[in-house]
C-alpha cells in the first residue's frame, strides 16, 4: 500500500467513475484500475461497484476511504510541519450544528491563513451528518452538544465510529425571540408561555428523533413546532410569526440579526458543546487555529 494508491482511491470515489479520475489524475484508465485492483486485493476488499454507469462504493470500500482520507491528511500534516515538498494549498473542513461562534471562529481561520489558492469547507449540517462527515474522514472537526437525554445514543454511536468526544463549556438553555415578542421583557421564560408560539428546530432528514434534535426541547414537548433546514430561515420565522428555538444562548449580532435576542429557559438541563473528533490523529495547524478560535469566541482559557 502506497499514499499514491489512497490517493487513486479517494480520487475515483470522488469521480464516481474511473474515465474522471484517470483524466484528473493525468493517468491511462488501464494504470489507475490496476492500481484499484492492487490495493483491493492487498487489504482484502472489494471497494468499488463497477458499472457501465460508473462505480458505486461498498460499505467496506466506505470503510477504507475513512482511512485512506485519514492517513493523507496526517501525511500532510506531517510534509507541512517538516517543510518536505512544495508549498500547500491550505484545507480544512469542519462540520457543525447551526452555532453563530462556530462561523465566527472559522472566518478568524480564513483570516490567517488568507492566501492566493484555498480550499476551506463550512458545513452547518445535520447532527446525524457531522457524526458521519468526520468518521469518513470527509471533516477534520465536528462541532455538537451532548445531554442528558442524547448522550447515551450519541456517545455509544461515537465510539462505534472511533471518535472521541471534547467538551469546550456547558451552557444553560435559553430561547431565541424576537426583541419585539410578547415576551422579551421576561428575565427568564418558561415552558408554558411558549406553548402559544410556533417552535422552531432544525430539520434533522432521516435521523429526525430527539436523539439527534439540535435543540434541548424534543418536538413532542411543544404543540406548534415548524422544521428548517438552515439559520437564516430560522431566523426569518422567529421575526415573523414570533417563533422561538432553544439553543445555547450565544448569539452574535452581526451574524444573525439585531432583532434576535437571548433569554435563560426556565427548565432542567444544560448542554455540553464540544468537539468531536477521530482518536489518536494530529490536528493540522488549521483545525489547532479553530480549535483556539473557538476558544476566544466562548472566552475560554
Amino acid at each position: 500500500m502506497t499514499l499514491q494508491q489512497l490517493t487513486y482511491l479517494v480520487t475515483v470515489a470522488e469521480c464516481g467513475n474511473i474515465t474522471d479520475a484517470a483524466e484528473r489524475l493525468f493517468l491511462s484508465q488501464p494504470s489507475l484500475s490496476a492500481a484499484i485492483h492492487n490495493l483491493e486485493k492487498e487489504m482484502g476488499v472489494t471497494a468499488f461497484v463497477r458499472s457501465n454507469k460508473g462505480v458505486t462504493v461498498t460499505q467496506e470500500g466506505e470503510e477504507l476511504l475513512s482511512f485512506a482520507r485519514m492517513l493523507l491528511e496526517q501525511a500532510d500534516i506531517m510534509q507541512e510541519h517538516f517543510g518536505v515538498g512544495k508549498k500547500r494549498v491550505p484545507k480544512f473542513c469542519v462540520s457543525c450544528q447551526h452555532y453563530s461562534f462556530a462561523v465566527n471562529a472559522f472566518v478568524e481561520v480564513v483570516k490567517e491563513y488568507d492566501a492566493d489558492q484555498y480550499g476551506f469547507i463550512l458545513r452547518e449540517t445535520q447532527t446525524g451528518e457531522i457524526i458521519d462527515d468526520v468518521a469518513s474522514g470527509k471533516s477534520e472537526l465536528g462541532l455538537l452538544y451532548l445531554s442528558e437525554s442524547n448522550e447515551t445514543v450519541l456517545s455509544k454511536l461515537l465510539r462505534k465510529s472511533e471518535l472521541v468526544f471534547e467538551e469546550l463549556f456547558t451552557a444553560a438553555p435559553h430561547v431565541f425571540i424576537n426583541k419585539d415578542h410578547p415576551l422579551a421583557d421576561r428575565k427568564c421564560i418558561t415552558l408554558d408561555e411558549l406553548k402559544p408560539y410556533p417552535y422552531l428546530i432544525f430539520e434533522q432528514g432521516d435521523r429526525n428523533s430527539f436523539y439527534f434534535s439540535e435543540e434541548l426541547l424534543s418536538m413532542l414537548d411543544m404543540p406548534k413546532t415548524i422544521q428548517v433546514r438552515d439559520r437564516a430561515t430560522l431566523f426569518s420565522l422567529v421575526i415573523g410569526l414570533n417563533g422561538f428555538t432553544v439553543s445555547s444562548g450565544i448569539i452574535d449580532r452581526k451574524l444573525n440579526s439585531p432583532s434576535i435576542i437571548a433569554r435563560p429557559l426556565e427548565m432542567e438541563g444544560s448542554m455540553r458543546i464540544g468537539l468531536i473528533r477521530k482518536k489518536n490523529v494530529v490536528f493540522s495547524r488549521y483545525a489547532d487555529s479553530y480549535v483556539k478560535a473557538l476558544k476566544k469566541h466562548l472566552s475560554i482559557d
